[in-house]
């Protein structure tokens, strides 16, 4: 499964699930993660989508760790299993 695949299954997954799952960049700040979901009750996360075996770059690493820092939920999804898993999180 490719990123573009896996990101149009967050986007469907997220929908359904009540919240939405926003393209995410900013020209000011590089690295930022792929998508920014936005769930009921204030619920915020970054996702960064990869291809199966793909790992995120460097810059893209310490963003996900400063956004974690920051108390963000901030994760690597790069499978159907971990999609879901990442889904099913959000139901708690």
């Amino acid at each position: 499964m490719n990123e573009k695949l896996l990101e149009k299954k967050l986007r469907e997954g997220v929908k359904k699930l009540g919240g939405i799952a926003l393209k995410f960049g900013t020209e000011y700040h590089t690295g930022m993660p792929d998508r920014i979901v936005l769930m009921p009750g204030g619920q915020t996360s970054f996702v960064e989508t990869k291809s199966p075996g793909k790992k995120p770059t460097v810059l893209q690493a310490k963003c996900l760790e400063m956004l974690s820092g920051l108390g963000f939920k901030a994760v690597v999804i790069d499978s159907q299993e971990k999609l879901d898993e990442f889904l099913n999180d959000l139901l708690k």
